[in-house]
């Protein structure tokens, strides 16, 4: 099962699938390592979120942090608690998106049947790869490149499907390359609990054990008429899953996002409606940047709204024609805060999100209708600031409505940074 024990120069099947499961380790905290190595290699970090005040939730931590007791899902307060020499980073999504594309781009030197399913995860099916060795060859090579080229660590399984491989590549990590065959399923993994069975979840695993299936070679010889009769059609799948039978393809076409969201949780609690507008204006700037770059338009806009004791509330309405105007966006994400919330309330995180979503070409006609005059003068300027914070970074175009007119929330919400280019909006959508 673990290359350390298996034959390096196993053959291609004859009949069948080999598919790579490649899945990045501690991926966001390694990142920062291999970015600054003089400054984190080796320590004990964690990509948390209002680092300056210790408060949030830890969104992962390096093996040396893992190794003290810190956890993903820990407050904050508690990891440094359980090790006081944790060093908290603030989260870098451009930078991991970076080096998400860096491991993509060598896995699809390997086969074009690549499926990106997380920023840090994916699945290759090497079938007809067998140019550039064995399987266990190409797993190598490609985790050796990956951790020369992007100084990062990565755990890789090789299985028959999909299902296989995943388990695979969480037996042996960091930096660890494990085969799972058929065959070897009933010793590996029928003795395990059924919630560590790829695809079953807690609520699934607790159901299960009230039918007195606690492992998963339990639910192997369970009937599957009783299954189906609990679970109706995953049922079938349930049963299929504890053999290791996986027969979903490898789909290097990724489907369109369903929708596209932004959150932030504040560093204090905002009762100020001015502010909530300023950063609604952020959220739905940073949404509809990202709708844009995959060509889509929204029909429907939702706000989410958290108080201070983590009550949640969801409030959307659907416009008249679809849009991918930030502006747009704000405006709608404005009417529905304050529709919906009561002046003085606290608010501790907001988010916009973007539903509905469709092709910018299939919504076109309706675009030019809406606004025939004033469209083209729009898209010509959001595609320059579009241009502008590739080259230079997200910071490089601010509008003065997001900054607004205090300058010590300026200071604060951090909205201004080195050589900024402040635009008013009025003068750019103007003939002058």
């Amino acid at each position: 099962m673990d290359n350390s024990s298996g034959n390096s120069r196993e053959a291609y099947p004859a009949n069948g699938r080999v598919i790579l499961h490649l899945d990045m380790n501690a991926f966001y905290c390694s990142v920062h390592e291999a970015e600054e190595p003089e400054r984190y290699k080796g320590m004990p970090t964690a990509v948390a979120g209002s680092v300056e005040l210790r408060k949030g939730i830890i969104v992962t931590s390096s093996y040396t942090a893992r190794g003290k007791g810190v956890k993903t899902g820990m407050t904050v307060r508690e990891g440094l608690k359980r090790c006081p020499g944790l060093i908290l980073i603030k989260p870098d999504f451009d930078l991991y998106r970076k080096y998400s594309r860096g491991f993509l781009s060598i896995a699809r030197q390997y086969t074009p049947l690549v499926e990106s399913v997380s920023i840090d995860e994916c699945y290759l099916d090497i079938t007809g790869s067998k140019i550039f060795g064995t399987p266990l060859e190409i797993a190598a090579a490609i985790q050796n490149r990956i951790r020369e080229e992007w100084s990062l660590p990565c755990s890789i399984g090789v299985a028959p499907n999909k299902l296989l491989a995943k388990m695979a590549s969480d037996m042996k990590k960091p930096n660890g390359i494990t085969v799972l065959r058929l065959r070897d399923v009933p010793q590996v993994l029928w003795n395990r609990p059924c919630v560590e069975l790829y695809g079953i979840g807690s609520k699934t695993a607790e159901k299960l054990m009230k039918l007195n299936i606690r492992t998963i070679g339990q639910l192997a010889a369970a009937d599957e008429a009783m299954l189906v009769k609990q679970f109706g059609v995953t049922g079938s799948w349930l049963k299929q899953a504890a053999y290791g039978i996986d027969r979903s393809p490898v789909n290097p076409v990724r489907e369109r996002n369903k929708s596209v969201g932004h959150t932030t949780t504040l560093p204090a609690d905002v009762t100020d409606r001015g502010e909530v507008h300023r950063i609604l204006l952020n959220l739905a700037d940073q949404t509809a940047r990202r709708m844009r770059r995959q060509s889509l338009v929204a029909s429907t806009v939702q706000i989410t709204i958290r108080t201070p004791d983590m009550k949640t509330i969801t409030r959307s309405s659907t416009l008249e024609t679809p849009t991918e105007s930030a502006d747009q966006i704000h405006k709608e994400a404005c009417r529905l805060f304050d529709t919906h919330w009561k002046d003085g309330r606290p608010v501790r995180l907001l988010g916009v999100t973007l539903q509905n979503l469709q092709s910018r070409d299939a919504a076109a006609v309706q675009l030019d209708l809406f606004s025939y005059n004033e469209q083209p003068k729009r898209e010509a300027l959001t595609k320059v600031m579009d241009n502008l914070r590739d080259k230079y970074g997200e910071d490089a175009v601010l509008t003065a409505s997001m900054l607004g007119d205090d300058p010590s929330t300026r200071i604060r919400d951090r909205r201004i940074r080195g050589t900024s280019l402040q635009l008013d909006e009025h003068l750019l959508y103007s003939d002058e």
